[in-house]
């Protein structure tokens, strides 16, 4: 009673409140905490015990209770899975190979908390056991070593004789390892190891990725999945902006995929399905190169977010990384993108299985690569440790309303951008025009600068001048820019139009493209170095002088990444035959172009002249 008069007293209007419906209110709260008083004094105490005997059994029997919660949940799965493969398997594949998956991690996961220590160390080739055990173990790694290099070799002799030009390509892939060792900051401290298990799990991707049957399937069936997934985003911004402006206009086409696409990896943060899928990718890499838990987590993520929101998943370590690591963590932002902006420049048009692709493999190479020019002579903190910090909702991008400022961020770079080269190429011309020299422009001289660079990735000699720009637009503006042009030259090859107009070449060929397509896949340009390290300045703010030191060695691994990769799609790229031109011809309706009809009259041509 004592505590109710004390409760009436202190919720009584004040004296100089008359509001009449102040004191009516206050009159109601008195019946309700007599009545609730009342309540509490002639409840019997049996009656709340069936409630806390039903709460202390499930906290007895949790455990239990979880196992057959699970397993009727995993029974209802597999009489869905059952009836789905039974009505149509050839409908349920996606679902088969999702499942697969799934029960394939799962099993890892029972048979790595069993046998992972007796694993280890036949995995990492270096086994904690005794002395006569040892040198066995070391002589068949160098085995293996030298009977899968001597495979390879062979691979490649009799893979090569049948399209010479892929040899161009390995060159460059060889002279890009060899040119990042020259750079290397301390060349008798770098791990071979690393280097070579990430150029191998590199080739190895791309090798399944891009010359197996089940991997150009299982690409191409992704990538189409995500051009379907990504024509959702039509449903909110033509309901918000109208058909005609998302049909005419780029800004209402393209960007807001970009927010569709990050409030998507938000809700997969969320669910903790993205640091599930990242957990088990850096923990592969980590085992087999031999690097620390928090960069190869980090390179790990940046295979699906940006150089950014990727070094959130390790931000309390950053400030006890050693300099290699945190080298590490740039080179692995510049050399991928985010998964945000490959839809944007999936929508453009660009080949969303190559993209897909550019990013897996780009992992491995950059923690490779980052560990050939900076290698590791401090004693690294987590060596041999996983570490992993589990906050969901500050890795995720914060979904669509972070994605407002990144929307606004590529809009304002466009436009600064494309007014920049615009003005340039104005100062060029008049420049030019001084001395007789026509049509000069920023183009044209990347083109001379970086013609070298794109034929030793494996463009035709024709082709190079404009690959060439289009590398020059990536690392000195951004590669937005550089992948919409790439996208227009898609476009004019596939709609038929002539591949010279005059003295300008107006599309570049199927192997180009694929080319370019994996080079331009990275944010290694200028621009970014004021991102990265503003962003990671902000995580590690008594580090900032480190990472300036740092940063434009990064930015250099990561533009040679991205064209490692694109040597490896050159030399692993397999030409694409037109089919028979006969029948195409026969059933072709000519009023209209394309690149078949083009090719095949060119074949036709060549072939009575």
């Amino acid at each position: 009673m004592a505590r109710l008069s004390t409760m009436l007293l202190l919720q009584a209007p004040s004296s100089h409140d008359l509001a009449p419906l102040s004191w009516v209110g206050f009159i109601f709260r008195i019946h309700f905490l007599c009545l609730s008083s009342l309540w509490h004094v002639t409840l019997p105490r049996k009656a709340v015990q069936p409630a806390s005997k039903a709460k202390r059994f499930c906290k007895a029997y949790a455990k239990v209770l979880r196992r057959v919660i699970l397993g009727l949940l995993g029974l209802a799965y597999l009489c869905y899975f059952i009836a789905a493969c039974w009505l149509n398997f050839q409908r349920a594949l996606a679902l088969v190979v999702m499942t697969a998956v799934v029960v394939f991690f799962i099993c890892w996961n029972l048979f790595k908390k069993h046998c992972g220590a007796k694993l280890l160390p036949f995995v990492s080739c270096s086994p904690q056991r005794d002395i006569v055990s040892v040198t066995v173990w070391d002589f068949l790694c160098r085995l293996l070593w030298v009977a899968l290099l001597g495979g390879l070799i062979t691979w490649l002799a009799l893979d090569t004789a049948k399209n010479p030009e892929q040899l161009i390509s390995l060159a460059g892939f060889c002279f890009l390892v060899l040119f990042l060792f020259a750079c290397s900051k301390h060349h008798s401290a770098v791990s071979w190891r690393a280097v070579f298990w990430g150029l191998g799990l590199e080739f190895i991707f791309g090798l399944f990725i891009l010359r197996t049957t089940p991997g150009i399937q299982a690409f191409q069936w992704l990538g189409d999945q995500v051009q379907f997934f990504l024509g959702y985003t039509t449903a909110g911004s033509s309901f918000v902006f109208g058909n005609t402006l998302i049909e005419e206009v780029f800004a209402f086409q393209t960007l807001p995929i970009v927010v569709f696409f990050s409030c998507v990896m938000s809700i997969l943060y969320y669910l903790g399905i993205m640091q599930w899928l990242i957990v088990k990718i850096s923990w592969i890499l980590q085992v087999s190169m031999g690097t620390t838990s928090t960069e190869t987590l980090s390179v790990a993520g940046n295979i699906f977010v940006g150089q950014t929101e990727a070094p959130l998943l390790i931000r309390p370590y950053l400030a006890d990384m050693t300099h290699s690591e945190i080298h590490t963590v740039m080179t692995g932002g510049f050399s991928t993108i985010a998964g945000s902006v490959m839809g944007a420049y999936i929508s453009f048009g660009i080949d969303a299985a190559s993209l897909i692709a550019a990013s897996v493999m780009a992992a491995p190479c950059a923690l490779a690569m980052s560990k050939l020019v900076y290698p590791e002579v401090e004693e690294s903190k987590f060596k041999g440790k996983w570490t992993f910090w589990q906050n969901i909702l500050e890795a995720a991008s914060n979904g669509a309303a972070a994605s407002v400022g990144l929307v606004a961020n590529i809009a304002a770079n466009l436009i600064a951008f494309l007014a920049a080269l615009e003005f340039i190429n104005a100062a060029l011309r008049w420049f030019g025009e001084m001395v007789d020299i026509e049509g000069l422009s920023f183009q044209v001289i990347c083109s001379y600068v970086l013609m070298p660079v794109a034929f030793l990735m494996g463009a035709d000699w024709a082709d190079a001048p404009l690959v060439a720009e289009l590398l020059g637009m990536k690392i000195f503006l951004n590669e937005f820019v550089a992948y919409q042009q790439l996208a227009t030259y898609k476009k004019n090859r596939l709609s038929g139009l002539e591949e010279w107009d005059r003295s300008r070449k107006q599309w570049i060929s199927v192997r180009a493209e694929s080319i370019t397509t994996f080079a331009l896949c990275g944010f290694a340009n200028f621009s970014s170095i004021g991102i990265m390290l503003g962003g990671l300045a902000s995580m590690a703010p008594q580090r900032k002088g480190d990472l300036a030191s740092i940063v434009l060695r990064a930015l250099l691994t990561g533009a040679c990444v991205s064209m490692l990769n694109a040597c490896l799609a050159g030399l692993l790229h397999v030409p694409t035959e037109v089919g028979d031109c006969v029948t195409f011809l026969s059933t072709a309706n000519f009023s209209s172009t394309s690149y078949t009809m083009y090719t095949c009259c060119k074949q036709l041509f060549a072939r009575w002249v």
